[in-house]
C-alpha cells in the first residue's frame, strides 16, 4: 500500500495533526486540576486605589464611532 506522490503533503499534515492532538490529550490528562477560586474579590493589580483618583474634566463632545460610512 503506497501513498501517491501527490498525497504526501496531505499524509504529512494528517499524521502531524494526529500526533499533536495525542500529545495535547496526554498533557491534559497529566495536568493537575486548578485550585478553586476564592470567594473574596481582589482588586486588580493595575488599578489605582479609588480615593487617589482625581476627577477629570472632559472638553468637547464625546467620541461616537461612525458605524454608517454613508451618513455624516
Amino acid at each position: 500500500m503506497r501513498v501517491r506522490e501527490t498525497n504526501h503533503d496531505l499524509m504529512l499534515l494528517g499524521s502531524f495533526t494526529l500526533l499533536s492532538v495525542a500529545a495535547a490529550g496526554i498533557v491534559a490528562l497529566l495536568d493537575p486540576a486548578p485550585a478553586p477560586a476564592s470567594a473574596a474579590p481582589r482588586p486588580a493589580a493595575n488599578q489605582a486605589p479609588a480615593p487617589s483618583q482625581t476627577p477629570v474634566r472632559i472638553v468637547g463632545i464625546p467620541f461616537v464611532p461612525n458605524t454608517n460610512p454613508r451618513q455624516r
